[in-house]
């Protein structure tokens, strides 16, 4: 057995409403791998919950999977504001936010997060406690610059696929703009003062910043 296979046998596991919003994905989408997963998904689900979060963004909802995940770890009175950029996925994410019956905890946004998060205060959100950015990886620093003032002091700061499927340990073969673009990121958020930060070496590589 894999250490993969194993660690992910002693971790809750998805439940029917997950498995089949990630069956859709593969079923009706291009890039199914862009789903979290059930692994990831608690992991997220679990720090929104410990952190008690009431007010909590998601940048890149895909077919919402992952917003699912945070929005089952937020108390009943809480909001997640979840950013989608693809208009053609809203019909989508809403289906799937109310076959797992967590509507009233969603705000969803569709358009380009860059424009939208600035109008969160407007929006009845004062400070952010948990954000998520798993969006288009061109632009993450620019996600990361727009939500880190926006946080709460202990507030975590969630970057996907920072290991770009490792090609960041290899940069003289993979020049390519993605592989650069993350690789600099993490050197940016590795110097930033501002936070505290651990990658975790978890599927492509999930980036957890702490506020100061």
């Amino acid at each position: 057995m894999k250490i993969e296979e194993y660690t992910e046998a002693f971790t809750t596991f998805q439940d029917d409403t997950l498995a089949a919003i990630e069956r859709w994905a593969h079923l009706h989408t291009a890039q199914p791998q862009m789903v979290c997963g059930p692994y990831q998904g608690q992991l997220l689900t679990t720090l929104c919950r410990s952190s008690h979060a009431r007010c909590a963004v998601e940048v890149g909802a895909f077919v919402g999977y992952s917003t699912v995940c945070m929005a089952r770890g937020l108390d009943g009175d809480a909001t997640l504001h979840s950013f989608e950029v693809n208009e053609e996925y809203e019909a989508v994410i809403r289906r799937h936010l109310a076959m797992a019956n967590v509507s009233d905890r969603v705000s969803l946004h569709i358009g380009d997060a860059k424009t939208l998060i600035p109008n969160l205060f407007s929006d009845g959100c004062s400070q952010i406690d948990i954000a998520f950015i798993d969006a288009d990886k061109r632009h993450t620093k620019d996600y990361y610059e727009l939500l880190v003032p926006r946080m709460r002091r202990g507030g975590l700061v969630i970057v996907d696929n920072v290991l770009w499927g490792r090609k960041v340990l290899d940069l003289e073969q993979n020049k390519d703009a993605d592989t650069r673009c993350m690789h600099a990121f993490n050197e940016y958020v590795q110097a930033d003062k501002r936070v505290e930060n651990i990658l975790l070496n978890i599927r492509d590589g999930l980036l957890i910043c702490s506020v100061l």
